[in-house]
């Protein structure tokens, strides 16, 4: 929840004399909220601030953080007495990364995707021995002329939608090394094969937001992908959709574009990631 709709939240909810939500506790639905706040302040912040920022009083809002503290939520530190989040809160968090399940997340978004965009839609991650992509999970549409590649199947990392999404995620020096020891294999005369063009692509993707492969994999094909973040802003998958260029026109192109990047961000969302900043790209 964004930070200004918890600011919004907390002073309807916790200032004095409001009225609670059905089924919602007060001092529970206080504490929660403080430590959101805490969290937002990515360090620490001054029990008066915090009051501030709830809506509360500085004696509730010691209250409640003793409490959380007790508990091991919160911990206060330094000589200024300011507060920080505690290492309880993240033992709780981390069994939210145990209990994810990538394919019981991803599958309901794959078929929407594949409704919504009437073509074949995949979900690839990297095989770190091959550095391949491989495919492992796909909704195909119904059109007699659909992609080809089942679950399983492997992709070229600077051919395909799926995998220069992934590559355009990796540091210059790194991919330098990588596409020299791997090679750019032409698989048709669209295939990029020298890494300066390649790398150019690789720019405009992270420009645009969502890959784009222009028969470079299968004459006649398009692709269109983004990819999803974890929590280190690392991608460890990439979202696809695929179809024959007689389908997928250059008019298709941007409004698929916009279909790929719209479902990642919400499947990055969900599995508690973030997608990084120009500075900060993956090195694997």
């Amino acid at each position: 929840m964004p930070t200004s709709s918890r600011r919004n939240l907390s002073s309807r909810s916790s200032a004095g004399g409001a009225s609670q939500p059905s089924g919602q506790v007060q001092s529970l639905s206080r504490g929660l909220t403080l430590l959101e706040f805490i969290a937002d302040a990515h360090g620490s912040i001054s029990l008066t601030d915090l009051a501030q920022r709830a809506g509360l009083a500085n004696s509730t809002t010691h209250r409640l953080l003793s409490t959380l503290a007790q508990h091991g939520f919160v911990r206060q530190m330094g000589d200024q007495g300011l507060w920080t989040i505690g290492a309880r809160a993240f033992t709780v968090g981390a069994s939210f990364l145990d209990g994810r399940n990538l394919l019981a997340m991803v599958h309901p978004h794959l078929r929407e995707l594949m409704e919504r965009s009437g073509e074949t839609v995949n979900l690839a991650v990297v095989d770190h021995a091959t550095f391949d992509a491989i495919i492992i999970d796909q909704v195909q549409c119904d059109q007699l002329m659909r992609m080809s590649a089942s679950i399983g199947g492997t992709l070229p990392m600077h051919a395909s939608g799926a995998g220069k999404a992934l590559l355009s995620t990796l540091k210059d020096d790194y991919l330098t090394r990588l596409l020299h020891r791997k090679g750019m294999h032409a698989f048709t005369p669209h295939t990029l094969t020298t890494p300066q063009p390649l790398k150019d692509n690789l720019a405009l993707i992270r420009k645009r937001g969502f890959s784009y492969d222009d028969e470079e994999h299968a004459l006649g094909l398009r692709c269109v992908a983004a990819c999803l973040f974890n929590e280190y802003r690392e991608p460890f998958a990439a979202l696809s959709i695929s179809g024959p260029g007689s389908r997928i026109t250059d008019d298709r192109v941007v409004e698929l574009g916009a279909l790929v990047i719209n479902a990642a961000r919400e499947l990055t969302r969900q599995w508690g990631g973030s997608a990084p900043g120009p500075s900060d790209y993956y090195r694997a």
